[in-house]
């Protein structure tokens, strides 16, 4: 059985960070492209970063230099760490197995995606 468990997330203030590990099961974790997306409450949903399996990482461009996505392969484990947050960073971030195309094409599948963690970026 897949499982994604992403956990991190929380309060902070703008100006802050918080640090997104999500932790993988049931499938072969260092074979495959891991994704984190976003959506803020009644809006839709965002991409923010992927890694692939030999470690290159792309970044929406609001992200770039802000956000950095990591993984340990030895732990099954994608991070994202977020620095520099604001209120608009504001939202559930999700982790899912595969690229950008799985996003799309299995929204919220619980086989591919993790239940999300909520940020909030608030003074």
């Amino acid at each position: 059985e897949v499982q994604l468990v992403e956990s991190g997330g929380g309060l902070v203030q703008p100006g802050g960070s918080l640090r997104l590990p999500c932790v993988a099961s049931g499938f072969t974790f260092s074979n495959s492209t891991m994704t984190w997306v976003r959506q803020a409450s009644g809006k839709g949903l965002v991409w923010v970063a992927d890694i692939y399996s030999d470690g290159s990482s792309y970044y929406a461009d609001s992200m770039k230099g802000r956000f950095t996505i990591s993984r340990d392969n030895a732990k099954s484990t994608v991070f994202l760490q977020m620095n520099s947050l604001k209120p608009e960073d504001t939202a559930v971030y999700y982790c899912v197995i595969g690229g950008l195309h799985t996003v799309i094409q299995r929204p919220f599948d619980p086989d591919y995606w993790g239940r999300g963690t909520q940020v909030t970026v608030s003074s």
